[in-house]
């Protein structure tokens, strides 16, 4: 005998609103395999982080997974987010939760950092951006949650100036791009060697996210239960991620 169907809570089921979840996919661009993730401003719950509870920097995926569960949550994906020092602390600036933990650096730097020009990616109430630091300086907007970093990859829609076709240096490299609308951040993080210039045609060319900035290279890693991928290496500086209820415990 076949269960009868409740059509009434089916169209019911149908009316209410999807609870969105930021997703992870792999993808690839120009033959070379890519991991995106996407998140929904005001839908998902995007944020970073630095510190544990013990004062000192997190560091690793499972560090923070740990700091979660306290609160009954767990990542839904994490990354890295943004340059640091041989002691973790952030090179740039760093607002966490709207109090900020480093300043902003404005002027020359060193490294892929000092790339003029770098920049800020800010989680504010109503959207995100993407912000070359000098404007974000000049102007700067209200974020809950923001991360200094460099070099910019796109800018207003044209590439860095600075990559070149003939840059021979290729690493892992991660990122984050915004949609025009601020609604919409995409994490990238490249699963082969890339150069500057090729990582930064997939926001411009692929994902068409008028201003995108660098977070790393060669120390970049994905933390993704969905994709059952949990990068490990030497501990890291800020983290980058969204979070969800945590499942509860199968018997």
């Amino acid at each position: 005998m076949r269960p009868r169907i409740n059509l009434a809570a089916l169209v019911l089921a149908a009316l209410l609103p999807i609870a969105a979840r930021a997703t992870c996919r792999d993808t690839t661009f120009d033959a070379t395999p890519y991991t995106l993730c996407t998140t929904q401003i005001g839908h998902d719950d995007l944020r970073l982080w630095h510190m544990g509870d013990d004062g000192l920097p997190l560091g690793t995926f499972q560090r923070l997974s740990a700091l979660l569960a306290k609160d009954h949550r767990q990542i839904g994906f994490a990354t890295n987010a943004g340059m640091f020092h041989p002691n973790r602390a952030p090179v740039g600036l760093l607002i966490l939760d709207g109090v900020q933990a480093a300043p902003l650096v404005v002027g020359a730097s060193h490294g892929n950092f000092g790339m003029q020009p770098n920049g800020v990616f800010c989680i504010g109430t109503a959207r995100y951006s993407v912000i070359e630091t000098r404007a974000f300086a000049a102007h700067p907007p209200t974020c809950r949650y923001a991360t200094q970093s460099g070099p910019m990859l796109v800018i207003d829609g044209a590439l860095h100036p600075r990559f070149l076709d003939t840059a021979a240096s290729t690493y892992i490299r991660n990122g984050v791009g915004v949609s025009a609308d601020g609604k919409t951040a995409y994490f990238l993080i490249s699963n082969a060697p890339v150069s500057f210039k090729a990582f930064a045609r997939v926001f411009r060319d692929q994902l068409h996210t008028p201003n995108a900035l660098y977070f790393d290279g060669s120390i970049s890693r994905l933390d993704a239960p969905d994709l059952h991928r949990e990068d490990v290496g030497l501990p890291l500086g800020p983290l980058v991620g969204t979070t969800v209820d945590a499942k509860p415990p199968t018997e």
